[in-house]
């Protein structure tokens, strides 16, 4: 009760800039949960079609491969779709992968919406700490100018203490701030790497079963990758 109570005149004390802070890291820790449950989400289902999907790509059953692919709702599903369709009008590894690379740039910015306002939040709410401080300095040095000789140096430290209030919770505020936009976007390029190496693995596999069909077609052993 005495810390809520602490807590509760620490809050007070700092004066309206205290608000802006909190409002700030209310966006700030919204946008996070949001980010985090959406990028978890998105690792579960990419990791649960890629081990159904394995099966199908590497003995060369693709249209199983595009039923499930057309079924799901993952990022991973999307980029195989592109390379699975693009098979049907060209069977070049490198139209393929173009394909698939066109669709890695439009699932790259989904991943990373609204990440970069984490350390913007940051910024900003260690920016209000310090003008929340400045304009209570002001404030404090205007009251104690016509204040009482013998007790301006007691009032001036009083406000001054006061004034650091909004300059310590910005800084509270930044920084969790800061380390939950290093844990998302590590998480986000963890994604994105996942989804650039399922590429390639598809790619092999392509180029592996082509190897297969056309040394059967001319009668030579199939050659390993």
């Amino acid at each position: 009760m005495e810390l809520f109570t602490t807590i509760a005149r620490f809050f007070q004390d700092g004066g309206i800039f205290m608000w802006f802070i909190a409002l700030v890291f209310a966006l700030g820790m919204a946008i996070a949960i949001e980010r985090y449950v959406y990028l978890t989400a998105q690792a579960l289902r990419n990791r649960s079609l890629w081990t159904d999907i394995v099966p199908h790509l590497q003995s060369g059953n693709f249209k199983q491969a595009v039923k499930l692919t057309s079924d799901s709702q993952s990022f991973i599903g999307m980029i195989l779709s592109y390379g699975l369709a693009r098979i049907q009008s060209a069977r070049r590894r490198d139209d393929v992968e173009k394909a698939m690379e066109e669709s890695l740039m439009e699932v790259v910015p989904k991943l990373e919406k609204r990440t970069p306002y984490l350390a913007s939040f940051a910024n900003i709410a260690t920016l209000l700490g310090l003008l929340g401080t400045i304009i209570g300095l002001i404030q404090a040095f205007q009251a104690v100018g016509a204040a009482n000789p013998a007790e301006k140096a007691d009032m001036l430290s009083a406000s001054i203490s006061i004034a650091m209030n909004t300059t310590a919770f910005g800084l509270i505020v930044a920084i969790p701030l800061l380390l939950l936009h290093s844990v998302i976007q590590s998480k986000t390029t963890e994604i994105i790497d996942s989804l650039e190496m399922a590429s390639v693995k598809f790619l092999n596999a392509l180029t592996e079963r082509q190897g297969q069909v056309t040394g059967q077609a001319t009668g030579q052993p199939a050659t390993q990758a």
